[in-house]
């Protein structure tokens, strides 16, 4: 039976199985009876698992899902809408349930958690403003004719979402997708499977009818056949950027409309002339915030010129970072081994560890690495040019702003960029010049609220336009373009 989860505190608490989520009902899968664990990251041991489905259950909901768009498309939207006002409310009303259920399957501190199911309720906000955006247009072209824009649902579409995020990734999509006309197949992350099946009971009990929603857990298998299934038409991916890059290919050589948001390597260029007070704080926060594991982090600081008094406030900030209080976990043991490697390896290659996480634990067994700045870094140091996805900051000193600008865009990835500094022909300059999609100025992660759409460049983005905002309702329907005339008119012209 999956029950609302209980827990609130860190203290362990196990939880039911995460099961499918089909036509509303609760189910195992058809023919594998494959589970994998659940892990809470902080105390290192599963406190739920989940099953992995296979095709046949992808069919199996996508027939579900088909059957529940005919008369779901047939609501007027306001009416869909209104579904999730409904469920906006009922997030609100059930914010501290929702936020340790994150906290205990992604292991983030529970404010960090509750950050994001604010996130999530502010992206189903943005869909109760769709009625009002969506109404298309009409002109009258010529003496009696007219042209209007509508746009219509294109019926069973997916999405699949990682671990960083539980519950604010699908509501990036699942808005837009919903109030569009759409039915929707989930596949969460396996690591983290639980919040989306509580955001399908919360629909369900908002009003929509069953069907509209699905989760099928799973993992390669089930992402392949979303990329395959002739009645899906659309997926929206959010995670590696080798995994996007293979999604997107796949889905869209099977004629599919999608968007694959892949990994980043952030910058921040800092100035001589920054607000040390506000660049420190907006720096640490960037780097160590959810542990470092978002596609937002600050991965990278180029230092132009002397910047060593910012550099130092930074390192002192940082080091009062305490795991357990300060920093949450890493969400596996094999995680917290890899950003090991990165750091062990810019070690042996000459970079100066100014600040050495490595010691720190929350709990004895838990997954942590503590905050760690890494000085004097090349871009011949992995650790210096790839994605670490952990709390550790790489220092690349540079002369100027534009050799700084040059490290930059030659990185394959073009996610997310910052300047810190109290001038604005700097700021513009960077702004100008970047390759980045998403862009901040003294601004440590800069995200676009809504109603502005979040989405990268190059290797951090495959498809076309954001996956949220006005782009994503875009991206989750057609436009069907209808020319009338009703009379005969005197004049004559070609549309007549």
């Amino acid at each position: 039976m999956f029950t609302p989860f209980t827990a609130r505190s860190y203290d362990f608490t196990e939880y039911a199985t995460a099961n499918n989520f089909i036509g509303g009902e609760f189910s195992a899968p058809r023919s594998s009876k494959d589970t994998l664990p659940v892990l809470n990251p902080r105390h290192g041991k599963a406190f739920s698992k989940v099953v992995m489905s296979a095709r046949e259950d992808v069919d199996a909901a996508v027939q579900v899902a088909a059957h529940a768009f005919k008369e779901w498309r047939a609501w007027p939207i306001r009416e869909r809408a209104q579904v999730i006002y409904r469920l906006r409310q009922i997030m609100l009303d059930n914010i501290e349930e929702l936020s340790w259920l994150i906290t205990h399957e992604n292991g983030k501190l529970f404010a960090e958690a509750k950050a994001e199911v604010e996130k999530a309720i502010e992206c189903a906000e943005y869909g109760c403003s769709l009625p009002n955006l969506a109404s298309g247009n009409q002109l009258e072209v010529s003496r009696g004719v007219a042209c209007e824009v509508i746009y219509e649902p294109l019926g069973v579409v997916a999405g699949v979402t990682p671990f960083n995020f539980p519950l604010m990734v699908p509501m990036w999509m699942l808005p837009q997708a919903l109030v569009g006309g759409n039915s929707f197949i989930l596949k969460p992350s396996e690591q983290v499977p639980l919040s989306s099946l509580r955001l399908g009971q919360m629909l369900e009990q908002a009003g929509l009818p069953k069907g509209v929603f699905n989760v099928v857990q799973g993992g390669q298998a089930v992402v392949e056949a979303f990329c395959d299934h002739p009645e899906i038409k659309a997926v929206g991916f959010v995670g590696s950027t080798r995994v996007a890059k293979a999604v997107y290919g796949r889905a869209s050589t099977n004629g599919k409309r999608a968007i694959c948001l892949g990994g980043p390597r952030n910058n921040h260029n800092d100035m001589p002339d920054a607000d040390v007070a506000l660049t420190t704080e907006k720096v640490v926060a960037s780097f160590t915030g959810c542990a470092g594991q978002r596609c937002m982090a600050a991965s990278e600081l180029l230092a132009v010129g002397d910047c060593d008094h910012i550099i130092e406030a930074i390192k002192v900030r940082a080091a009062k970072m305490m795991t357990g209080n300060d920093l949450g976990p890493i969400i596996t043991a094999q995680s917290e081994s890899k950003i090991r490697g990165y750091i062990e390896d810019a070690e042996k290659k000459g970079a100066n560890i100014i600040l050495d996480g490595r010691e720190q634990r929350g709990t004895q067994e838990g997954f942590w690495v503590g905050a760690t700045i890494l000085d004097n870094m090349s871009t011949d140091i992995p650790a210096g040019k790839e994605e670490i996805f952990g709390p550790v900051l790489s220092i690349i000193r540079v002369a100027t702003l534009d050799k700084a600008i040059e490290i930059e865009n030659a990185n394959p990835y073009g996610n997310a960029s910052s300047v810190y500094t109290t001038s604005g022909d700097v700021a513009r300059h960077v702004m100008n010049n970047v390759e980045a999609g998403m862009c901040g100025v003294n601004v440590g992660v800069p995200v676009p609220r809504e109603p502005f759409g979040f989405g990268g460049w190059n290797d951090s983005s495959f498809g076309h336009g954001n996956i949220t905002g006005w782009d994503g309702y875009r991206f989750f329907t057609r436009q069907r373009k209808i020319t009338s005339k009703w009379a005969l008119q005197k004049d004559v012209t070609w549309m007549s």
